[in-house]
């Protein structure tokens, strides 16, 4: 049984570039070639929607020219891979504030967006100034906003609802959640959508994670019994 939805986050670049005595900047951009198998076999196996951790709202706190390495790769990566995407029927969805990027970077994902937008193939969700508590504060200031200016009503507020308000909006929740290096936490990434996420931490840094590792995890991820709160009957 597949997921519908994987959600990754992609740890350990700086680690490999220690490793392999490179810059972290080398290893960022040695983890986007991992990136590009792993969405390609997504979409060809029949994932629906494949959301990836890519730069957090806590991210801007790294050294400048770290963040400045980060953000060329953004515009490297989607003037690289649109068109790829675009003919395999990927439909792009960014994850967090685009406007809080700078111009050149929310242009490009932007009109990356705009290009996939009528795509009915994998959803591919990329996080970019993104913070999971973010994400619900703002849903609980929209909805507030809106029963301030009756359009809607206290009692109309329900889990549907609610997540109408998410930028996940209309996707299902995360049914696994891949964090490689071996770091166990989830770093603020999509805290209400995995709520009832599996969750699997390979020791494996992100630029070495393959394809056959990621076989490895959705095949984890098909034994393991989901009961949502419930008992085994």
């Amino acid at each position: 049984m597949l997921p519908r939805h994987v959600a990754i986050i992609m740890d350990g670049n700086g680690r490999w570039a220690k490793k392999n005595a490179l810059s972290v900047a080398f290893g960022h951009r040695k983890g986007v070639e991992a990136l590009r198998e792993i969405i390609r076999y997504s979409s060809d196996i029949g994932i629906e929607v494949l959301s990836l951790f890519a730069f957090s709202t806590e991210n801007w706190n790294r050294s400048k020219q770290e963040v400045n390495a980060l953000m060329q790769l953004i515009l490297e990566y989607f003037n690289s891979e649109i068109d790829e995407l675009n003919e395999n029927n990927v439909r792009i969805r960014i994850l967090g504030d685009i406007f809080g990027l700078p111009q050149n970077q929310r242009e490009t994902v932007q009109a990356s967006m705009d290009t996939t937008a009528d795509n009915t193939g994998m959803q591919l969700n990329i996080a970019l100034n993104y913070g999971g508590k973010d994400e619900i504060l703002g849903a609980v200031k929209t909805i507030s906003k809106h029963v301030l200016e009756n359009k809607i009503s206290v009692d109309d507020i329900d889990e549907t609802m609610f997540e109408k308000y998410l930028y996940t909006a209309g996707q299902p929740s995360v049914d696994l959640l891949i964090r490689t290096s071996g770091e166990m936490r989830i770093s603020n990434f999509m805290l209400y959508q995995c709520a009832y996420a599996e969750m699997l931490f390979p020791k494996t840094l992100w630029p070495d994670y393959t394809v056959e590792d990621y076989k490895g995890d959705l095949q984890a991820f098909s034994k393991r019994e989901r009961r949502f709160g419930g008992r085994k009957s």
